[in-house]
Parts: C-alpha cells; structure tokens; sequence
C-alpha cells in the first residue's frame, strides 16, 4: 500500500513549504483541480525540483466526449506525471479511447476511473444516479477493467469486491482515509488505515489530516509506519 498526499492548501507557497517538509519520503503528490487550475503546469516541474522522487498524482477527473478525453489525457501525459483520473461513467467508448492514446506512449500514467465520490452518501448516490451506489461502483468498476484502465478510484468499503469482481491485480485507490480518528469533514464514507489494508487498498490518499497538522513531517512519518 502506498501513500498519496493531497496537496488541497490556499496558496501555492503553503503547498510547497509541505513539499519542502516531506523531502526524501517514498509519497506521492496528488494535484487537484484547485491547485493546477491556480498554479498550472510549472507547479508540475517545482513538484520535481523539491525531490525528484516523488510519484505525480494529476488528479483532474477528466470527463467529456471520448476524443477530447483522449486529448486531455494525451496532454496530461506529455507533463510526465505518473497517474491520472477519468470518470468511469464517461462510458467504456470513452474510456478506451483514452487507452488506447496513451499505449502508444513509451511511458504513460497509469489510469484510474472514478467510481463514486465519497462524498456521496448512499442515499444521496440514489437520489442522483437512481441506483443502489454499491451495486453501481461493482458496475463501473467493472466497466474499467473491461476498458483496460490500471484500477479505479473508490471508498474502502468497495475495494475489497471490487477486487473479486475483476482482478486481484486491478489497483484501487481509496480516498477519505483519516489515520488517527480525524473528523470526516465533507467526506461521507471514510475509514482508517486498517480498513484500508483489510479492504486490499493499492493507494491511500490523505490530505487535510496531514497538511492541517502541526508537524506534517511527523504525520506523514506515522502514517508511513502504520503502512509498514
């Protein structure tokens, strides 16, 4: 299991001084909406000059017509990142053809579909969807192992099943992971890093539990050691 740090603060100078604290550890950096759309592709390489070992989490969720989503993640691949996101409901045309762009790369991010935000409650998943959110996450997640993506985004209360529905090798990555009993804030089905490793998660990604500490260096530490 590996652990990624969402880089979610208000200003790019509080996001590089958590960089600058997390030098030399074995993470990866994920970047939201919020941090790229403020401070672009340049972020992307400044992310690089503080350690070159860390992984690139560019997590745009990218969702339109399967050409332009070919085209987005061609381009998100050229910044040499190491994992993107794509919705899965975006439909398996749509999926394809992102992988299908992105094979003929010589290296490409792996790619992993979101299934349902875990902000979602099950009932509110049903108001929007119209469908029981467990049954539908088994459904998309299934429908990205088909497209032949690399494994899908969803909460650990999925991703053991989701493992038996497809492949004990299709990754998941389990966001709303709060380590030490943290409040939930906005996220609705979180869990621990034990829930974690009982539900078979690849990747966990943690973030206001770590850049909300007073010693982020001392979290990140912990965390790692729990992992261990």
């Amino acid at each position: 299991m590996q652990l990624c740090v969402a880089l979610d603060l208000e200003e790019k100078i509080q996001n590089l001084e958590l960089l600058e604290s997390l030098k030399g550890f074995p993470i990866w950096i994920k970047v939201g909406l919020r941090s790229y759309i403020r401070d672009g592709k340049e972020f992307i390489e400044k992310i690089r000059e503080i350690d070159g070992n860390f992984k690139i989490f560019l997590d745009l969720k990218l969702y339109d017509i399967p050409n332009t989503m070919a085209d987005a993640a061609f381009e998100c691949a050229k910044l040499n990142v190491d994992m993107i996101t794509l919705h899965a409901s975006s439909g398996e045309i749509a999926m394809k053809t992102v992988m299908e762009r992105l094979n003929k790369i010589q290296k490409r991010p792996l790619v992993f579909a979101i299934s349902a935000l875990t902000s979602f409650s099950p009932q509110e998943f049903k108001y929007i969807y119209n469908m029981p959110l467990d049954e539908h996450v088994q459904t998309l997640a299934k429908l990205a192992f088909k497209s032949n993506l690399d494994g899908v985004v969803c909460s650990v209360y999925e991703s053991e099943n989701i493992k038996k529905n497809t492949d004990s090798r299709f990754l998941t990555l389990t966001p709303g992971i709060r380590p030490f009993s943290e409040d939930s804030d906005d996220q609705k089905r979180v869990s621990d890093i034990e829930g974690a490793k009982k539900a078979l998660s690849d990747f966990i990604v943690i973030g206001r539990p770590i850049y909300k500490a007073d010693n982020p260096k001392k979290v990140v530490e912990r965390i790692l050691e729990k992992i261990r």
